[in-house]
């Protein structure tokens, strides 16, 4: 699904009234629940729906989710008459990743050629949180094509410390003294 600039927008608003209101925990529940609600191509597919009328949708809404907190049942009652509810997924996605940045949260994701220990995860989230100055939460995926070392992704920063990075590098290296 291609990520909505609208999306964001409505996150960045919706994320400034959570934090000047003191809500942002309140909204970062609401709206996880609310994008549970659109798992299934389903449930996606009903609220997406020109078929369907809004007072359905907004039923639909409240049997999955309960009720929402005031504000966030007015956000939704919005992308409905808007016809955006399917951007609700996006929007608290959105949110998250706000609100981790305003709590001094990044995201790291890293590639290894093997499985990395408890202990050596932990040694390289201490690291990658010297580097960033954040508190970096680490998911690692095995790689083996990177033959050994790793390759770390934190937002748009890029830290490739790869043996094929490596290799590559001293092979276009050798080629260039070879001429």
């Amino acid at each position: 699904m291609l990520r909505d600039l609208a999306a964001k927008r409505y996150a960045q608003a919706a994320f400034q009234l959570a934090r000047d209101r003191g809500e942002l925990e309140v909204w970062e529940r609401d709206l996880g629940a609310l994008a549970d609600a659109f798992a299934s191509a389903e449930a996606l597919a009903f609220v997406s729906s020109h078929q369907v009328r809004t007072e359905a949708k907004e039923a639909f809404l409240r049997r999955v989710v309960g009720e929402p907190a005031p504000l966030i049942w007015n956000l939704v009652r919005l992308l409905a008459a808007k016809g955006r509810l399917a951007l609700l997924p996006q929007i608290a996605e959105q949110f998250r990743a706000l609100l981790d940045e305003h709590r001094g949260i990044a995201h790291a994701q890293v590639a290894t050629a093997v499985a990395m220990s408890d202990g050596e995860r932990q040694a390289l989230a201490r690291r990658l949180s010297e580097l960033t100055g954040k508190q970096v939460l680490v998911e690692v995926q095995e790689a083996p094509e990177i033959i050994g070392g790793l390759i770390a992704r934190i937002g748009d920063r890029l830290i490739d410390g790869s043996t094929r990075s490596k290799l590559q590098a001293l092979k276009r290296q050798l080629a260039g003294t070879t001429r």
